[in-house]
């Protein structure tokens, strides 16, 4: 089969959808399938990228769901877009976050044939679709087949797309992360281990960093690892930032906690940090967020704790720490847990998508919503002019195919 992917988000930026589009592809050239993706990518002359990679334009910031997303969208990604999708002869187009405003979004106007969607994002108001609103549904209504990787992420097609999905979670490489050695250099004592962006509120650090006092109260030896991109706050002596870390050092980073700690705020729709951790072995204390409850079967697979209180993570982590029975009970439960993640499972479901979908025609570009000719669509990197630039192309579609 031959497979088109489309990642909304700059290829060579860490993320969590990059690194599902990554593992996808990879899974599915290990069957067999013939795959190319479509991203942004913000440097290809100097940025290592795979063979099945084709670069659609560099990205620009954009404020999205709490976070900063890199985004693309503009004459030439729409232009290298149409190109690709004419090369590719797809069997089966597999669009991700087709409601960002990026290349999803383009290769969604600009394409006909049997096309799938991920969803990924559980944000329960929309800002591409409060923003755009009814002049996205032409081209969302051609997907033919859609995926949610949570029970939040579904809610939010039904609610704003009125369609169902079918529910497949996130995958991991579950080999690459169990049997993992902890880092080198680590003083004895117990860990406590983060991962995450370290500047973004949501992520949660501050909580743990509020938690600390009384931790360290119970636990007096304890130390804390944060690993992730960001500038850090000031930290107290027994807390080590490791800073970004390789994709092959982050089983070791798991592994080198007797504890992983998830004390996120809000705006999660899965929780793949924490699968990742149990593949590794590490029992999980996390916030009591709907996806990070389903992950961890609503608390048999790892500690929850209410949403922000710092005293009651405080108290959750230095009871597990304490309790080496309790963390080993853990441990055992989450490798059997996280075999229902394995990409090897995950991909058996995704390819099953494709063949009720897929047809004996190929992918084809839609002159119908062909891009639009709209006098200056400029092509400074500016969020703004951006913003504007998709809104008159959206408002041009929706005046072309109203019935």
């Amino acid at each position: 089969m031959r497979i088109g992917i489309v990642c909304p988000y700059t290829w060579d930026v860490p993320g969590g959808v990059q690194a599902h589009v990554r593992d996808l592809a990879e899974s599915l050239l290990a069957l067999g399938h013939e795959v190319s993706v479509l991203t942004p990518v913000d440097d290809p002359d100097t940025a290592d990228l795979p063979s099945y990679v084709v670069p659609g334009g560099r990205a620009v910031p954009v404020p999205y769901n709490g976070s900063v997303a890199r985004l693309t969208f503009g004459p030439l990604s729409l232009t290298r877009t149409r190109r690709w999708l004419r090369k590719g002869r797809f069997d089966v187009l597999h669009l991700h976050e087709p409601t960002v405003p990026s290349l999803s979004m383009i290769a969604c106007f600009a394409a006909r044939g049997p096309m799938v969607a991920t969803f990924h994002t559980a944000t329960a108001r929309s800002r591409a679709l409060q923003v755009f609103g009814t002049a996205m549904q032409p081209g969302l209504e051609k997907i033919t087949g859609r995926i949610a990787v949570s029970p939040a992420a579904r809610r939010v097609v039904v609610e704003h797309l009125g369609h169902d999905a079918v529910l497949i979670p996130n995958g991991v490489r579950v080999s690459a992360f169990a049997g993992a050695r902890p880092l080198d250099g680590l003083s004895a004592g117990p860990r406590v281990v983060f991962l995450g962006r370290i500047d973004e509120d949501r992520k949660g650090l501050a909580v743990l960093l509020d938690a600390l006092p009384r931790l360290v109260k119970q636990v007096p030896d304890v130390q804390v690892l944060v690993a992730g991109p960001g500038d850090p706050p000031e930290v107290p002596p027994n807390v080590r930032v490791l800073g970004l870390v390789s994709a092959e050092d982050k089983p070791r980073v798991f592994a080198s906690g007797d504890v992983y700690c998830a004390p996120n705020t809000h705006g999660e729709s899965f929780g793949i940090v924490l699968i990742e951790a149990m593949a590794a072995g590490t029992p999980v204390v996390a916030s009591d967020l709907e996806a990070f409850r389903r992950v961890l079967e609503d608390g048999d697979a790892g500690v929850l704790f209410p949403v922000g209180d710092s005293a009651a993570l405080a108290d959750a982590l230095a009871d597990l720490l304490r309790d080496e029975d309790r963390r080993a009970a853990l441990s055992a439960t989450g490798s059997q847990v996280v075999l229902d993640y394995d990409w090897s499972e995950v991909t058996r479901q995704i390819v099953e998508v494709y063949e009720t979908v897929a047809v004996p025609a190929a992918v084809e570009l839609d002159d119908d919503t062909d891009e639009p000719d709209v006098e200056d669509f400029g092509q400074e990197d500016d969020p703004g002019r951006v913003s504007e630039t998709l809104r008159r192309w959206l408002a041009v579609v929706r005046e072309r195919v109203a019935p």
